[in-house]
């Protein structure tokens, strides 16, 4: 029992330590092609498969952090002119339509 104890810390060490390099890997400075992000996808996937066996918290958060970035982000884009009110309507609305 005391080896098997002493072998899930050294794993458990690891996984940190590899969750760690992952997570440096994630920049989106060092992660830029698709095939990157691919091989990043691939690497979190697989780290959360070991860390599901984990029972060190830190494992876990590493786990949670590491999905975030693999999410796909999302950009807000404005159209400017739809973001412009419509003169005819602000006029119809306050009885001010003219011809």
């Amino acid at each position: 029992m005391n080896q098997s104890a002493a072998l899930d810390r050294a794993l458990d060490e690891m996984l940190v330590q590899l969750g760690g390099m992952v997570l440096r890997l994630s920049s989106p400075e060092v992660t830029r092609t698709p095939e990157e992000r691919h091989a990043l996808a691939c690497s979190v996937n697989q780290y959360s498969v070991c860390a599901a066996r984990s029972g060190d918290p830190r494992v876990h958060q590493l786990k949670v952090e590491l999905e975030e970035t693999i999410k796909p982000r999302l950009r807000l884009v404005a159209n400017r002119q739809s973001a412009l009110p419509d003169p005819s309507v602000t006029q119809a609305a306050s009885g001010k339509a003219g011809g």
